[in-house]
C-alpha cells in the first residue's frame, strides 16, 4: 500500500499490522460534508427515486417484476467480484437445466439471490445489523466456501488481517489494507450505531447510504464476500428506511459498468477525504439505475398488456392469461413448472404452454432438456438488455 498517499488522510489513520506493514482504519461516521458540492446530484437522485416509488405503487403484483430484477442484481454484483454468470445461465440453473458449465458460479450467484430475499424477509423481525450481515454472508457462501480457501468461514467476521489488490499481491504491494481485526471490530460496532442514527448533519437517506457503503467496504469485515454483502445492504437499508414502496432499485449494474471509477472513488475517500466526489458518484448511480428501472418496468408492463390482448383476441382460457403473467416472474418455464403455478394436471399445463407457444409468447428451447424448457423471449429480452447509462 502506498503509505504516503494515506499519510495526511482526514478520513482515517494508518496503524501498525502484521509483517511490519500498516493498515487503514476509517474514522467514525459522519464526516464533515460540503452539501453544496453534491446538492444537484442529490436533487436528481431524489427525484428519480420518487418517480420509481410512484411506478411501484401502480403494480398490482410487484413480485412479478421484483424477482427478475433481483436476479439481474445478483448477476451484476457477482460479476464485479469476478464471478461470471449470465442472467440466462442463472435462470437455467434455477430451472434445473442440464449443466452448461460454470455450475459453481451459478450456485454462487443464486446464493446472492437467496441472501437478498432472506434479508428483505428478515427486516420485519431484525433491523440491519451485524447479526443480519452475518446471516447474509453465511447464505452468500453456502456450499461455495470451499472454493474460497480454509480461512473463509461463512457468517463469521474475520480474525486475520486481509488486504485488497491484484492476484499475487502481498500485504506490502496491496492497493488497500483494511483495519486489523481488533480495530475492525471497533469500527464495525461504530458503523452499526451510525446505521440507526438520525444525524441531522447528513442531509438525506441517500447520502446516509453512500457513507455506509464506503465505510463497510473500508472496514472489509469478512475474509471474502465484502463487496457483495456491502451491495446487499443498499436495498435492505432503502427498504428499512421506507425509501421505496417496493424493493425495485438495485445499483450493481451501474457499479459494474463503471467498476474502476467505483473502486477509485472509494479509495480516494480513504486517501484524501474526497467525500463529495464519492457521494456524487453514488447518487449518480442511484439516478441512472432508477431511470433504467423505470424504463424496464414501463416496457414490461406494456408487453404484459400486449400478451393479454394477443390471447384475448382468440378463444383463450383463464389459465393461459395466468401463465402469461407468470412468465414475467419466471421467463424460463417447463410443463412441471406450469403444473405447479396453475394447480392443474400435466396435460392441462401442456395445453396451456402450447397456447402461449402458438401466440409466440413462449418458444421451446433446443437441446436435450428434460423436462423441456420454454423461454418467454420478449420478457427476457427486456430484462437482459444493457443498461441505458
Amino acid at each position: 500500500m502506498d503509505y504516503e498517499a494515506f499519510k495526511h488522510s482526514i478520513s482515517g489513520k494508518l496503524v501498525p499490522t502484521i509483517d511490519g506493514a500498516r493498515a487503514f482504519v476509517p474514522a467514525p461516521l459522519p464526516p464533515t460534508l460540503n452539501v453544496a458540492e453534491f446538492a444537484d446530484a442529490l436533487a436528481d437522485a431524489a427525484l428519480r427515486i420518487g418517480e420509481l416509488r410512484g411506478v411501484g405503487t401502480t403494480i398490482s403484483n410487484p413480485y412479478v417484476l421484483i424477482r427478475p430484477l433481483q436476479r439481474s442484481e445478483a448477476v451484476a454484483s457477482s460479476a464485479i467480484e469476478g464471478t461470471i454468470t449470465s442472467l440466462a445461465q442463472l435462470m437455467l440453473f434455477e430451472a434445473r437445466a442440464p449443466s452448461q458449465g460454470r455450475r459453481n458460479e451459478a450456485h454462487e450467484v443464486r446464493n446472492y439471490v437467496h441472501a437478498l430475499e432472506h434479508g428483505i424477509g428478515r427486516l420485519s423481525q431484525l433491523p440491519v445489523s451485524l447479526r443480519l450481515m452475518s446471516e447474509l454472508h453465511e447464505i452468500l457462501l453456502e456450499g461455495v466456501a470451499g472454493f474460497r480457501g480454509g480461512r473463509v468461514r461463512p457468517g463469521e467476521f474475520r480474525m486475520d488481517q486481509n488486504w485488497i489488490g491484484a492476484p499475487g499481491d502481498n500485504i506490502h504491494s496491496a492497493r488497500f489494507v483494511p483495519p486489523p481485526p481488533q480495530e475492525m471490530k471497533l469500527a464495525l460496532g461504530a458503523l452499526e450505531k451510525f446505521i440507526h442514527s438520525n444525524d441531522d448533519t447528513v442531509p438525506h437517506v441517500l447520502v446516509h447510504l453512500a457513507l455506509i457503503h464506503y465505510q463497510f467496504e473500508a472496514i472489509h469485515p469478512f475474509p471474502d464476500g465484502n463487496g457483495r454483502v456491502g451491495r446487499l445492504l443498499i436495498p435492505l437499508i432503502m427498504a428499512e428506511r421506507e425509501l421505496m414502496s417496493q424493493p425495485l432499485l438495485y445499483l450493481s449494474s451501474y457499479l459494474e459498468r463503471y467498476k474502476q471509477a467505483y473502486y477509485d472513488r472509494m479509495l480516494e475517500v480513504s486517501r484524501s477525504g474526497a467525500w463529495s466526489e464519492w457521494i456524487r458518484f453514488f447518487l449518480g448511480a442511484v439516478a441512472a439505475q432508477a431511470k433504467d428501472t423505470i424504463d424496464r418496468v414501463h416496457d414490461l408492463r406494456q408487453l404484459q398488456g400486449e400478451y393479454r390482448d394477443r390471447l384475448q383476441s382468440t378463444r383463450t382460457t383463464a389459465f393461459a392469461l395466468q401463465l402469461a403473467d407468470a412468465v414475467f416472474e419466471r421467463p424460463y418455464i417447463s410443463v412441471p413448472d406450469a403444473t405447479r403455478i396453475l394447480g392443474v394436471t400435466y396435460r392441462a399445463a401442456r395445453n396451456t404452454i402450447d397456447r402461449l407457444t402458438r401466440a409466440d409468447i413462449l418458444r421451446e428451447l433446443p437441446g436435450p432438456n428434460h423436462p423441456k424448457l420454454f423461454l418467454a423471449h420478449g420478457v427476457f429480452g427486456i430484462l437482459n438488455r444493457p443498461g441505458t447509462f
